[in-house]
């Protein structure tokens, strides 16, 4: 059959030209990997394939065999990794190769800082693939066709890496894919069989779809067959089924890379099998670094599904909850059906038992790190703290185990960094105090120098400073934590229970007694800006600041859930001033209506100012600062 060519020559999207330079750049003194990459790509394609024809044994077209071949020539300088998996349409090639659709992309290039050390770290986060082929090649040809489509729907593929490639239509009588490696001239050392063999027995030993390569025949007894014939090189036992004692560190990481295609090793593991009414193997990895596309809706999650060693499904979503979804590995069950769908998952009991014993187990490990190696645990929570802070609102279930493994900056040092648990709070709380006293705000800096927090460092009371936006979030759902509730300091009247002196208390009713006619004042020129206007017991610097009832919506939910589209419910602050604050008092004795009713929305609008808010009119603010300025100057 003939097949109309069809040519095109395409330009790679600019992320995939910037990929590829940067894999060339760094991963060069780690040339090995891209035999990796691809095996392991190979591999998926032949388990994929395993999986549709469950549904579809056509699929198999008479070969059921699956495999993953690696094989070179030394007179045309290639090394061909081929594979009889699902293979691609054209379409699909299109989309996986010529572009990358991660919404994460564009901050990983910004992270660049062409420092070749720091950016080969980045590839960890990012992940290699494909592209490491141009680690030793100066040309990639990729020759595929889908199965259950006739021989010519294949298609050719080809680049030098240099920004463009070309795709085209052909004749392919079997299914899968073939991707030839063109090495370049100080990369044909990849030509001998040994070196080969010993990095697929290095890196990909443990994968089951078997790898093979050509048979060796040695000395004159063996006469080399016209056809060739192949052998398999990887041991292919089913890594999470072999006992623990007898799996190595290093074969644990390099397993983390197949499943992950991370090019670091995991911060920490769980291995465990299960037997009795639900019995499966689980191996799971906490990676070292988050992913660029955590943050991504459409981010899959990393744990794959087997049934007895035969593979189900990537991102198996119901194996871990979404809080949990930076998680790696393998869940691997006896006892549901070989074409357990995503809809059965759904509704699937055993299902959820694996769920919540994967979750504990990884929570386990995490308040082991918590425990015993803060340093690492501290690195997982800067790479992933902000996922976490999800844990309470999704799994009420496990509240407590995960308020444990929260962490947080505070006011009892000088440093942003979210180092100080809620044990830890608990720990130095002052004799008498009942609350967790917390703050949020848009950013670090905001919550810790907010008004709020005045009188509170006067009487040395520790407070939690939230600056992420899953923070107000998290103190909806997690309301108190060993018996303590949790206190925010910007909403209603700020109790400090037995911390706070009687005097301080009929000191504050008196003063508000006292002052209640500068109160009404201000009321009249606020009008329906604010609920209320009262003397403040938080004031002991700032003449003033908002805050609101115990049960409404805090202003930074209010401008976060705005910034995202959504709409917020009108909420009237409280405005508290302080009766001592030399400002107050000169307003106190304005007579000038005018210049009274300037002072007043002065102080109302820095109120908004210093808790992060915007100004519906801030022309209006800088005319009547200007004004009082100049006042202050004639006088």
């Amino acid at each position: 059959m003939t097949v109309e060519a069809h040519k095109e020559t395409l330009e790679f999207q600019a992320e995939v030209s910037q990929v590829l330079n940067l894999v060339i750049r760094s991963l060069y003194s780690n040339k090995e990997v891209f035999l990796r990459e691809l095996i392991s790509n190979a591999s998926d394609a032949a388990e994929k394939l395993r999986f549709e024809a469950l549904t579809d044994e056509a699929l198999f077209e008479d070969d059921s065999e699956l495999r993953v071949r690696v094989t070179f020539d030394k007179e045309a300088g290639t090394v061909t990794i081929s594979d009889n998996g699902i293979g691609m349409s054209r379409q699909e090639v299109s989309e996986t190769i010529g572009t990358i659709a991660s919404s994460g992309t564009r901050k990983f290039f910004e992270a660049m800082s062409g420092d070749q050390g720091k950016d080969s770290e980045l590839i960890g986060q990012f992940g290699v693939g494909f592209y490491s082929a141009f680690i030793v090649a100066d040309k990639v040809t990729l020759l595929t066709r889908r199965a259950g489509l006739g021989s010519e729907h294949g298609v050719r593929w080809q680049s030098d890496g240099e920004g463009s490639y070309s795709i085209e239509n052909l004749d392919k009588p079997t299914r899968g894919t073939e991707v030839v490696l063109h090495l370049r001239e100080d990369e044909k050392d990849f030509l001998e069989n040994y070196r080969l063999r010993s990095i697929i027995s290095k890196f990909s030993d443990h994968i089951t779809v078997p790898v093979e390569m050509e048979k060796e025949f040695y000395g004159e007894d063996e006469e080399k067959p016209e056809t060739p014939e192949y052998e398999r090189v990887n041991k292919g036992t089913a890594l999470w089924m072999r006992n623990r004692s007898e799996i190595s560190e290093e074969e644990y990481h390099e397993f983390y890379k197949h499943v992950s295609h991370d090019f670091e090793n995991p911060l920490a593991y769980v291995h465990n099998r299960v037997e009795g009414n639900n019995e499966y193997t689980a191996l799971l990895f906490i990676p070292h670094r988050a992913p660029f596309d955590l943050w991504d809706r459409d981010q899959k999650h990393g744990v794959k599904l087997f049934v007895r060693r035969v593979f189900i499904m990537d991102e198996a979503d119901k194996l871990m909850p979404r809080y949990l979804r930076f998680v790696k590995g393998v869940v691997d069950s006896d006892d549901l059906p070989l074409n357990v769908s995503r809809e059965i998952l759904q509704h699937n009991r055993k299902i959820d038992t694996i769920r919540q014993a994967n979750v504990k187990r990884i929570l386990g490990a995490l308040e082991k790190l918590a425990e015993e190696e803060k340093e690492k645990y501290q690195t997982f929570w800067d790479q992933f703290g902000k996922v976490m802070k999800e844990g309470p609102a999704e799994d009420h279930a496990n509240l407590e185990r995960i308020a444990g493994l929260l962490r947080f900056a505070s006011t009892a040092s000088d440093s942003d960094d979210q180092t100080v648990s809620l044990a830890d709070y608990v720990a130095r709380m002052r004799e008498g105090q009942d609350k967790i006293y917390y703050i949020t705000a848009d950013s670090a800096a905001a919550a810790r120098y907010s008004p709020h927090l005045e009188v509170l460092k006067q009487k040395d009371v520790e407070v939690l400073l939230l600056s992420d936006r899953v923070d107000e979030w998290l103190v909806t759902s997690l309301t108190e934590f060993d018996g303590k509730s949790l206190q925010s300091v910007a909403k209603g009247a700020l109790d400090l229970g037995e911390l706070e002196d009687k005097e301080d208390k009929e000191s504050s009713e008196k003063q508000n007694e006292e002052h209640k006619d500068l109160l009404k004042r201000m009321q009249d020129v606020l009008g329906e800006a604010v609920k209320e206007i009262r003397v403040s017991q938080r004031l002991t610097d700032s003449p003033a600041c908002l805050v609101v009832e115990e049960h409404d919506m805090s202003a930074n939910l209010a401008r976060v859930l705005k910034s995202v589209g959504q709409d917020a419910p009108q909420t009237k602050p409280i405005l508290e001033i302080n009766a001592t604050h030399p400002l107050v008092e000169r307003l106190e004795g304005e007579g000038d209506d005018g210049r009274f009713g300037d002072l007043t929305k002065v102080l109302f609008d820095q109120a908004q100012l210093a808790e992060g808010g915007q100004l519906d009119d801030p022309a209006a603010f800088v005319r009547r600062l200007n004004s009082l300025m100049l006042n202050l100057t004639a006088g």
